[in-house]
């Protein structure tokens, strides 16, 4: 039986339909039909004509028409409905009433009424009519930015085209409400209208919000704690904050769920200190209209004090008891802490945390469960028995990967660490999402290994790994006013390529790609110098094991330009031809986390008549050949562009041939052996004290003695120089150290160390004026011609920290606090604060690792796959740079492209 106070609302709705009987002249029958329609459960079902109708006679169902503003096909409607031509019903009966009922059950219709056509002797003729609902043809927010508007739109679901019915405006304003005081906005309204579109039963959607300000925490209170100090607890509270102009980067909002939370994080604090019985008796909140904030008391019992007693292991066969105390790490008699015992049974906060179930998992026992239970209670002391079940060790049956629609399935087998028929390892599941996210092509965040078919009699389970592909491939498209003159740049890499498709016609789209290779191209150019680079890079060389292949080749030529006249001399010019072909080997030992990589470069300097201070000789070759040896171990992860855990070292050595060992030149006695002496003793002049001849206006050697003349003087130096530089002589040692620490919530601390010294063989021949060390601003540099390192350090213009021909030895530290915004697929986006010092140096006589210059400052970053890292950075000066006495101050560096 129906609730009366439903039939009442049955009663009001069909009294409606009542009017249209009186309409059709049939009041008395209406009426009628009216009350046995409501004892039966029926809703809508009137007489169209007068006939003769026998209340409750079986009828033989001859046609169903239907009427009113619908779009739908008539016989998918009688469908729906459930109705069948050549059926028998009862009128009014269940049958149409179930009809009624299938109807509105889809949503599409905002009214549903039954009529009797005729009745011709048991068949009956019914009349379906429908008003649908409308469909939404467009949404407006008003009260929000754009994006936050396009959110909600997203969130809500509220798609071009859905169904407008009550339903869908009271889920949508629920909706809404329910999310913005999740978010703190406790007085958010939502107001809902619609109005008719200009198309036939379309509507538009005005969405207007009014958020209201966050609640805020005026003040928190605690009462009952003797042993922990209010200000303790209240930092305990890391989501919900007291307002403090102190508090920058966590503001005060009350957010109900958060404060639950926080809580259980006061407990936990207890537990941390030995108060096992710890608990919250009670707390109240109090809003306070006006002010639109909240008070929070909470009131405390901290019970006693307890102690770690005997700890027993029972169930463990594969390690001993003395394997798992050194996982514990507790004695007997330390203070008990709940929150740390815990940790070491099981770290939820750390994937690859170094505690007992993660030492059972990582060897295979995936079926594996530890427990610990307190067995026994005295005074203040608890004994503990660590219950282990280890279960049958499980193995990787099928390993399966889903969403990667362009890169090509062997380029992520071969990256995977779990592999069918191996022991199941915890740790190298993690070390294989690591691996995909470090790729580059993976959205890192979006990366997920879903566990199938887990048997744990059969001891297997399948492991299908979810990716969602993200653009690769990046364009950098740059112009700038630099050196003289408008600079333009093009670049374009092609992270994903596959070199063998590249004569596929059916492969470019618009690209061969999925192989794993890397193709970039660079064209830069201005009024006086072109650069033309080509660079390759193949992963996985042979295939079948994770050696690199890299290659490269670059032209550039340099016009000598003067920037008085800002005339460019294209007779006198610099040309650089280099080749450049690197392996690297990922080791086995210490770990696999280790590269090993050689790398053999040559450089061609060509020069003509090009006069500058960079080089004392205007025309000639100079030719660099060198090989470079290095040992990293880089553990980041898992975004490369935000990483939050790990650490990247390396060491290398960059070596040319001991030229002066082989070749036999004395480069002590290069000057005297090149130098032109005057022999005539006529003219005008006078004997110097060597009783030597100098003439007037000669150019005087180091002895007193004549040069012919200052042009010669030069030419004799560039001679020398010309010697010393044909083949470059140096050694090049660098070193780096970085450290990503995640210190709390999403906060990631970066630490970074740098250091380069550039030495020579032979001090006779001294360092060459190439491969130097430009330290200063924003670490980038447009074009290198002598093979020059440029070394960001903020706060200072470029290069500015180094002497005008570069040093020799640098070192550098910085710290950088990261925050971020968003991780998404379209733009990754996080803000910094940094603090860092170096100093650049010309001798390593002259080296002091703490004659330091220092800056600090923020930024912002903007890391958008096609187009690679944007970012800029305020940064100030405390000291002044070198030659200067005032202090480098304010300076603003903009970041393009740059390695992060």
């Amino acid at each position: 039986m129906k609730q009366l106070s439903v039939i009442r609302k049955e009663k009001e709705d069909l009294e409606k339909q009542a009017n249209k009987f009186q309409s059709k002249k049939m009041l008395k029958k209406g009426i009628q039909a009216l009350f046995t329609l409501l004892l039966i459960g029926s809703y809508n079902t009137t007489v169209a004509q007068e006939t003769k109708f026998e209340n409750g006679k079986e009828y033989i169902l001859a046609d169903v028409e239907v009427t009113g503003k619908v779009s739908y096909n008539q016989q998918t409607v009688v469908t729906f409905s459930g109705l069948e031509k050549g059926q028998n019903i009862m009128v009014p009966g269940e049958d149409i009433s179930s009809a009624i009922k299938k109807l509105w059950k889809l949503g599409l219709f905002s009214d549903v009424n039954f009529y009797i056509n005729k009745i011709e002797g048991d068949s009956i003729f019914l009349e379906l009519n429908l008003n649908e609902s409308p469909k939404l043809a467009d949404v407006k927010v008003v009260g929000l930015k754009k994006g936050k508007a396009d959110e909600i739109i997203k969130q809500a679901d509220l798609k071009k085209g859905r169904i407008v019915n009550e339903n869908l405006i009271t889920t949508t304003k629920n909706y809404i409400e329910s999310k913005y005081k999740k978010e703190g906005f406790y007085n958010t309204k939502v107001f809902i209208s619609t109005t008719p579109d200009s198309t036939d039963n379309n509507v538009k959607m005005l969405l207007s919000i009014n958020r209201g300000d966050k609640v805020k925490v005026k003040k928190i209170e605690f009462t009952g704690n003797n042993e922990i100090k209010d200000s303790k607890l209240k930092k305990a509270f890391k989501n919900t904050k007291q307002k403090s102009p102190l508090h920058v980067f966590k503001r005060s909002k009350y957010i109900k769920d958060k404060y639950k939370e926080d809580l259980v994080t006061v407990i936990n604090k207890y537990k941390e200190k030995g108060f096992r019985d710890a608990r919250v008796i009670s707390d109240s909140i109090s809003y306070d209209k006006k002010s639109n904030t909240v008070s929070i008391k909470v009131n405390l019992e901290e019970g006693k004090k307890y102690y770690f007693g005997n700890i027993r292991y029972l169930g463990n066969t594969i390690y001993t008891d003395q394997q798992l105390d050194r996982i514990l790490a507790i004695k007997k008699g330390d203070v008990y802490n709940g929150v740390m015992l815990q940790k070491r049974i099981a770290d939820q906060s750390k994937p690859d945390g170094e505690d007992i179930t993660n030492l059972y998992q990582n060897n295979g026992y995936l079926f594996s469960s530890i427990n610990p239970v307190e067995v026994k209670t005295y005074n203040d002391t608890i004994d503990f028995e660590i219950r282990i079940t280890e279960g049958p060790i499980a193995y990787f049956n099928k390993i399966s990967v889903v969403g990667n629609d362009k890169t090509n399935d062997h380029v992520i087998y071969r990256e995977l660490r779990t592999k069918p028929g191996q022991k199941y390892s915890k740790e190298e599941l993690i070390r294989s999402i690591r691996e995909l996210g470090q790729l580059g092509f993976f959205d890192p965040e979006a990366i997920k290994p879903d566990f199938k078919n887990v048997d744990a009699q059969a001891g297997t389970v399948d492991i299908e790994y979810s990716v969602v592909e993200k653009g690769s491939s990046q364009v950098e498209l740059q112009g700038g006013y630099g050196g003289g003159g408008f600079i333009g740049t093009l670049g374009l890499s092609f992270n994903n390529f596959s070199a063998r498709n590249m004569f596929k016609r059916g492969a470019y789209k618009p690209l061969p790609m999925g192989d794993g290779q890397k193709m970039s191209l660079r064209l830069q150019g201005s009024q006086q110098f072109q650069t033309y680079s080509l660079s390759f890079s193949e992963p996985w060389f042979g295939g079948k094991k994770p050696v690199s292949l890299s290659t490269s080749i670059s032209y550039s030529k340099q016009y000598l330009f003067n920037f008085q006249s800002r005339d460019v001399a294209r007779d006198q010019s610099f040309d650089i031809i280099s080749l450049t072909v690197g392996l690297a080997k990922r080791l086995t030992v210490p770990d696999d986390f280790f590269v090993l990589s050689h790398t053999a470069s040559f450089q061609f300097y060509k020069l003509n008549n090009y006069n500058t201070g960079l080089f004392t000789f205007g025309d000639g070759a100079s030719r660099n050949l060198a090989y470079t040896i290095g040992l990293s171990r880089n553990s980041k992860g898992t975004n490369p562009v935000f990483p939050t855990y790990g650490s990247e070292f390396s060491v290398t050595g960059r070596f040319t041939l001991p030229y002066s060992l082989l070749n036999g030149i004395d480069y002590g006695d290069l000057e005297n052996q090149e130098s032109y002496k005057v022999t005539n003793n006529t003219g005008n002049g006078y004997f110097n004290s060597n009783s030597n001849w100098v003439p007037s206006g000669a150019y005087l050697d180091e002895n007193g003695d004549a040069v012919a003349d200052f042009n010669d003087a030069v030419a004799d130096q560039a001679k020398v120089d010309q010697k010393k530089f044909n083949w470059l002589e140096y050694y090049k040692v660098k070193f780096k150290a970085d450290w990503y620490t995640r210190i709390y919530d999403k906060f990631v601390l970066r630490s970074l160390g740098e250091f380069g010294f550039l030495g020579a063989y032979n001090s006779d021949r001294g360092l060459v004026p190439f491969e130097r060390f430009f330290l200063g601003g924003d670490g980038l540099a447009n074009f290198a011609l002598d093979g020059r390192e440029v070394i960001q350090l903020r706060g200072y213009p470029n290069n500015s920290l180094s002497s005008l021909d570069g040093g020799t030895i640098y070192n550098k530290f910085s710290l950088e606090l990261r925050y971020p915004i968003t991780l998404k697929q379209a733009a990754s986006i996080y803000v910094l604060s940094f603090a860092e010092a170096g100093s650049a140096f010309d001798k390593f006589k002259d080296y002091n690792p703490f004659n330091l210059q220092r800056s600090a400052g923020f930024g912002l970053r903007v890391f958008m796959p096609a187009f690679g890292l944007l970012g800029i950075d305020f940064a100030h000066g405390f000291d002044a740079i070198p030659g200067q006495n005032v202090k480098s101050g304010w300076q603003t560096h903009f970041i393009i492209g740059q390695q992060f």
